[in-house]
Formats: structure tokens, C-alpha cells, sequence
């Protein structure tokens, strides 16, 4: 039996074009609420120019294809276009989808849009969460999150971390967009990591680009010798340190540990430039999403929340981890399936 048909992602450049779309806008939401198709899933998601969120796009599309589910993707047009991403959710809301994944820029920027939704909607909001108090304040009810554990996450990256520098060792951090809720989290969670192993010499952010990542190390390893250990909270910003302890002369003295598992972070960890990643699995929080979608178009109960694998991965299982991308390294409790998904 052919599956219907996958709707194409929206890349940034026609994010607009999604927005100028508009269904049924003098519809009651009663009427609204009918006419939806839970089979029919709208999708609003952050910039895949990130790997990391292209890969989050493409499980989102090939677990709908399984799933025989039509799939609609907007996508913001950076990871600053807060209002962008809002108004093509508003064009989305006007659709007859069923159900709505959601991964919006900040805690907040998507409720308004969401609040325009019909009763009952389901919202699988995945990787980044929304502020459920200002969400309820607004009448916005979010079903299920779907997402890494980030403060486990830095957690498990100061752990690393601990086993590559010296006891006592000065560890800097470098941080994504000040305010974002997975860097703040991960911080944290590196910061509660490092106590008794080494030393957080401070945290320096970076908007989770390469080239800012790359000019703060440089900076830092300039004005402190000392300095053993950088972690980043996102591979991209790692390379970035990557290139700058490299220009600095000090590969192999200063570790790099970043959180994400994006494919040119797991060669850089092949090749020894990084020290380890903490490899997240996009491509898996986007299955569990249109799996969540389909799960509550059968009637079935949501969870409140639902915690994607992560894995470290350092040169000992790497090699593991290019030959399984974008899937996990190990069998991970799906809870939609009646066996662990590999």
C-alpha cells in the first residue's frame, strides 16, 4: 500500500512563503476542531542550516513516511528570527493538521500562535522547551516534550571531561545564545559536574556559532596559560575551539568536549582533535515526535515527558557511532513501540 505523500520541508529561504498561507480563517474552532485530520501533522522547527536541526528534520520526514502520515516543516529563517518562526506557526495553525510539533527559538515565542489552535490539538513540543507557566497563562496546554536531559547532559560532559585533564585542572565554557534554556541547563549541569574534579575558570557565550566559538578560545587561551580544558555546548561551537587550540599550537594539551554527536564532530573525535561529544540523537527526537502524533490521534495518553538517548562518544566507540549515525549507538526504550528501537 503507498503512503501518502510527505510534504517537502521548508528550508529557510520559503519559510515566508509557508507563512502567507491561510485556511479557514472565519471558521469556529468547533467546526475547526472537526475539520482537522489527524493523519495531517505541521511541523515548526529551528534553522537546518545547523545540522543538528536538519537531522531533526530529517526524522521528523522519514518517520512520516513510515508512519503514513502528511507532514508539513516550517522552518525559522535563523536562530534569531523569533517573529518569523512565530508567524509561519500562525499560517500552519490555520491547516487542518491534527497535531503540532513544535521546536521554537525561545521559551516563548511560539505560544501566541499556539493559543490560536482549537481545543483538545495535540502539541508534541521537542528538543527545546517552552515555559509551560506562560504557556498555561495563555490557555496553551502543551501534551508531551520530547527532548535531551541537558543538565544529564553537561553532567555527563564534565564526567568526560574529568577523565582527559588533570585533577584540579582550569576548564572554561563556552555558551550558546544567552537566555537559550538548553545552554543554560547544560552549564549548569557541567558546573554541578566539575565540583571536587577540576576548576570552571568561567563561561564566555558564543550565540552557538563557529567563528564566535573560535574567536572566544582564541581570546582565552591568549590571556590564560593555564587553561586545560574548554567544553562547548554544542559541536558546532567545539569545532570551533577545535581550530582555535590548534592556530594556538596546543592540540593535545588543551581537551575540547562538546554536546550534539553531529557528524563533523564525530570525525574531528576520530581523528583525536575532539576529545569527546555527547552525542545527542535529533534524528530520534524527530521519530518519537510524529510517533507522539500518532499515538494521540489512536487515543493513546501521552506522556508528560520523554527523555531522548544520549551517548558519550570518545575514539574507543567513534567508530560505532559513524557507522549507526543519525541513530543511537544502543537499543533506547521507545515508549510508541513494543520493543527497543535500535
Amino acid at each position: 500500500m503507498r503512503s501518502p505523500p510527505v510534504e517537502p520541508p521548508r528550508m529557510a529561504a520559503v519559510a515566508g512563503a509557508v507563512a502567507a498561507l491561510a485556511i479557514g480563517c472565519g471558521e469556529d474552532d468547533r467546526r475547526r476542531s472537526q475539520d482537522r485530520d489527524p493523519r495531517r501533522v505541521a511541523a515548526v522547527i529551528k534553522d537546518t542550516d545547523n545540522p543538528f536541526f536538519a537531522t531533526l528534520r530529517d526524522g521528523l520526514v522519514a518517520t512520516a513516511r513510515q508512519q503514513g502520515v502528511r507532514l508539513r516543516v516550517g522552518v525559522a529563517a535563523g536562530l534569531q528570527d523569533t517573529a518569523g518562526q512565530a508567524s509561519t506557526l500562525e499560517a500552519l495553525v490555520d491547516d487542518d493538521a491534527g497535531c503540532y510539533v513544535v521546536n521554537p527559538l525561545t521559551p516563548t515565542n511560539l505560544i501566541a500562535p499556539l493559543g490560536h489552535l482549537p481545543a483538545r490539538t495535540p502539541v508534541v513540543n521537542v528538543d527545546s522547551p517552552i515555559d509551560r507557566r506562560a504557556a498555561r497563562a495563555a490557555g496553551v496546554a502543551i501534551t508531551t516534550y520530547i527532548g535531551t536531559d541537558n543538565i544529564a547532559a553537561g553532567r555527563l560532559a564534565a564526567a568526560t571531561m574529568a577523565r582527559v585533564v588533570r585533577a584540579g585542572a582550569r576548564v572554561a565554557v563556552i555558551t550558546g545564545i544567552p537566555g537559550d534554556v538548553g545552554s543554560g541547563a547544560r552549564t549548569r549541569g557541567f558546573q554541578a559536574g566539575a565540583q571536587g574534579r577540576f576548576a570552571v575558570a568561567g563561561a564566555i557565550a558564543a550565540d552557538f556559532d563557529r567563528d564566535r566559538a573560535r574567536a572566544a578560545a582564541a581570546d582565552l587561551l591568549r590571556a590564560d596559560g593555564r587553561i586545560r580544558g574548554i567544553f562547548a555546548v554544542n559541536d558546532e561551537m567545539a569545532l570551533g575551539v577545535v581550530d582555535a587550540v590548534r592556530g594556538a599550537g596546543r592540540r593535545g594539551d588543551v581537551m575540547v568536549v562538546g554536546v550534539d554527536g553531529i557528524t563533523e564532530a564525530l570525525d574531528a573525535v576520530r581523528r583525536g582533535a575532539l576529545a569527546a561529544t555527547v552525542a545527542q540523537y535529533p534524528y530520534t527526537i524527530g521519530q518519537l515526535g510524529i510517533e507522539a502524533c500518532v499515538a494521540a490521534a489512536r487515543g493513546r495518553p501521552l506522556p508528560a515527558r520523554i527523555d531522548a538517548p544520549v551517548s558519550v562518544i570518545t575514539r574507543k566507540n567513534v567508530a560505532l557511532a559513524l557507522k549507526r549515525a543519525p541513530r543511537p549507538i544502543a537499543p533506547f526504550r521507545d515508549p510508541f513501540a513494543r520493543t527497543p528501537a535500535g
